[in-house]
């Protein structure tokens, strides 16, 4: 079975749901990467979960909603995560890039006893 370029050029156009999945995936990869060192702890199987589950929901938001409603719902999730990263933990007395002190980060995201 041949593929023409045709048929390859169909599949990786910006207007498809591979699209917004990958596009998810990346901002998700991006902000898991920039914040690492705060949210280290929990296991793999979780954080694999979010990276899912994220994906899973833009994707789903992209076909029955709409893309807008998709690219929307990445860049308030991302402005989010910067919001919380940059104003809220520094105002709480939390370095929002390394997460120090560990015991204050964990008391205010309530995870103590989990982690």
């Amino acid at each position: 079975m041949s593929v023409t370029a045709e048929t390859l050029m169909q599949r990786f156009t910006l207007d498809s749901l591979w699209f917004d999945a990958t596009l998810a995936a990346l901002l998700h990869g991006v902000n898991s990467t920039l914040f690492a060192a705060v949210h280290r702890d929990g296991p793999a199987l979780r954080r694999l979960a979010g990276l899912i589950g994220f994906v899973v929901l833009t994707v789903a938001l992209s076909a029955l909603a709409g893309r807008g409603w998709a690219l929307g719902f990445l860049a308030t999730s991302t402005a989010f995560v910067f919001y919380f990263h940059a104003v809220w933990l520094p105002n709480h007395g939390v370095n929002g890039w390394t997460g120090e002190p560990r015991d204050r980060f964990l008391s205010l995201t309530r995870r103590k006893n989990r982690a």
